[in-house]
């Protein structure tokens, strides 16, 4: 399904304000952006969502410039911009500070394979990318290779990231992240968790490959 701008702009509110209903984000804190055309739209910086309007999304271009005299755009523009120029798998960037991967990001604590939707994030684990300054180059080079093909990661003293073939789905996969880290969270509080096994989770990466309902051919003409 193809978009035009106006729907991708609309994407993006819609995005942040689930974002803070559902409790990933407080404040002006998060930010998600889409592919457009040959650079991306990109919530601005420091707007509250309740504020976000479609206009007020910030388009930039492939040289990383927006423009002038219009809302800057979110200072993680660099992270988002790496990433969608090195993955032509993703569309969408969903970065967000959610309660318990921000708690498992702070203690330097990457998710290990406690459950088996562990998996939606690409691999048996959910690394965590060293830290460097929010809004910096080295963060989201850090972010860039800590994801290394991957769906989701947490970020040091920061929080966490998604990205998928829509913005939908990166949602849903900082939910599920945010969901894992809580359980993990939970068994380290009771004496730490039972590990599923390397073999147990490539089994798991195989069947999500055949999940859902089956792609049906087109009836003929």
């Amino acid at each position: 399904m193809s978009f035009t701008e106006q729907d991708l702009r609309e994407q993006l509110v819609d995005v942040m304000l689930k974002m803070a209903a559902r409790g990933l984000n407080k404040g002006t804190s998060g930010n998600c952006s889409v592919r457009c055309g040959e650079g991306m739209l990109i919530t601005p910086s420091g707007v509250v969502p309740d504020a976000l309007t479609p206009q007020s999304m910030v388009f930039v271009d492939a040289s990383g410039a927006a423009a002038e005299g219009g809302l800057a755009p979110s200072s993680e523009w660099r992270m988002h911009k790496g990433l969608l120029d090195r993955r032509p798998d993703a569309q969408g960037v969903v970065h967000c500070h959610s309660h318990y991967a921000t708690v498992l990001a702070c203690a330097h604590r990457p998710i290990p394979s406690v459950h088996y939707m562990v998996a939606v994030s690409g691999g048996p684990t959910i690394e965590i990318a060293p830290y460097s300054m929010f809004g910096s180059a080295e963060l989201a080079e850090a972010v860039i290779e800590t994801l290394d093909g991957r769906f989701a990661c947490l970020m040091a003293n920061h929080g966490q990231i998604a990205l998928a073939p829509n913005l939908g789905r990166a949602l849903a996969i900082a939910e599920q992240v945010e969901e894992q880290a809580a359980v993990y969270w939970g068994t380290l509080a009771i004496g730490g968790p039972q590990l599923l096994t390397g073999e147990q989770m490539a089994d798991i990466a195989a069947a999500f490959g055949r999940y859902g309902q089956p792609k049906r051919r087109p009836k003929d003409a």
